[in-house]
Parts: C-alpha cells; sequence; structure tokens
C-alpha cells in the first residue's frame, strides 16, 4: 500500500524544490507572520497557470510575494498578476521579490487594500485564474466575486481550506470555520464548477468555471 501521510507530503513538498528568490519571499513572510502557501500548493499553482495559458490573474492575498512568483512562473511571458492585500508593506516585500525574481514591474499590479474593496472594481469574466488566501470569513464572498471575474474555462483556487485540521473537528463551529466549510460544499455541489480538493499545503481547492 501507498503511505498517503506525513511522508508523502514531505516529498510532495521537496520533490519540485525552491531557489534562492523563493527562500527570499518565504523568509519574509515567516518574520512578517504571514503563513505562505507551501512548495506543493505552489508548484500546483504554477502548473494551473501555464496549462490554462494565463494571460489575466488576480489574486487574493499578495503576502510577501511566495504565491505571486509560482503564478508568474507558470503564467505567459506578457501575462499580468494582479494582487490585492489590505497590507503596503507586505506588498513591498512582493515587490522585491518578483524584481529579484526576474520580472519587469509591469508584470504585476500590486493593489493596496480590503479585498472585497478592490475586486468589484476588476472587469467582468477577464481572469484566466483567481487564487484566494485572504481572510477565511469571507470565503464565500470570495468565490462569487471570482465567478464574475473568471471567463469560462478559467480556475478558482482556494489555499488553506483544511484549516490546519479545524475543517472536520466537528468540536468547532466558529465563523470561520463555518465559512471554509460552506465554501467546500458549495463548490463541490455547484453545477457551474468542476472542482478537486487536493492534499497540497494547508488543502488547496481548485475548481475550473464550466
Amino acid at each position: 500500500m501507498i503511505d498517503f501521510g506525513p511522508a508523502a507530503s514531505t516529498l510532495a513538498d521537496t520533490y519540485v524544490g525552491e531557489d534562492a528568490v523563493l527562500t527570499y519571499a518565504r523568509s519574509q513572510a515567516a518574520r512578517t507572520g504571514v503563513q505562505a502557501i507551501g512548495p506543493s500548493g505552489g508548484a500546483c499553482l504554477r502548473l494551473l497557470a501555464a496549462a490554462v495559458g494565463a494571460k489575466a490573474v488576480a489574486e487574493i492575498g499578495t503576502g510577501t510575494g511566495v504565491s505571486g512568483l509560482y503564478l508568474l512562473r507558470g503564467m505567459r511571458t506578457d501575462g499580468i498578476l494582479t494582487t490585492v492585500d489590505p497590507e503596503p508593506i507586505r506588498q513591498e516585500f512582493a515587490r522585491e521579490a518578483y524584481l529579484a525574481g526576474g520580472f519587469a514591474v509591469n508584470r504585476a499590479r500590486l493593489i493596496p487594500g480590503r479585498a472585497l474593496d478592490v475586486l468589484p472594481r476588476l472587469a467582468d469574466g477577464q481572469y484566466d485564474l483567481v487564487f484566494c488566501d485572504g481572510d477565511p470569513a469571507e470565503s464565500m464572498s470570495y468565490l462569487a466575486e471570482s465567478l464574475r471575474l473568471l471567463r469560462p474555462g478559467g480556475v478558482v483556487c482556494f489555499e488553506g481550506v483544511f484549516q490546519q485540521g479545524r475543517l472536520t473537528d466537528p468540536g468547532l463551529d466558529d465563523p470561520r470555520t463555518r465559512a471554509v466549510r460552506e465554501l467546500v460544499q458549495e463548490v463541490r455541489e455547484s453545477t457551474r464548477l468542476l472542482p478537486v480538493l487536493l492534499p497540497v499545503s494547508d488543502g488547496l481547492l481548485c475548481a475550473v468555471k464550466r
């Protein structure tokens, strides 16, 4: 039998490997208290961006640029990443990481602010991929905005849906956990989405918009 436990997770995280730029961005995340997506989850984002030939990607939660680097490395060379975060200092770290990774300034549009204030200003149906790594309590609102932003055949991804074990803990019923549970159920049952829940990082929920 194949073991899909911790050893398999470790193998997935070390399979691709991370260079000095990603290591720097990840160290900045740790220093500022940001939970960055794991290497295996980042590799999935890179693969998905490449698979859909992403030219326009929206990201909720810039962090210090770890996920953005993976997305940019999978996108088309003329693609633009639009990334939103309420903390401008984090976005400065991300900007440094993108430049260190060899990406021109115009490849990333960094917008400071609360996601649900910024997203309504983005154009309908113009995005190939939306990556959500913001406030779990706002997950359902992120899903609604993502479906509006995505073109048919576009992909939405949510990081951290396992909530470090809280998702399946019957003793927990706080607003954040309830919101993520509602999200997981809605994505699974929606006729507009083709979903998959990947056991990478802290749970990566992805779906294609039909």
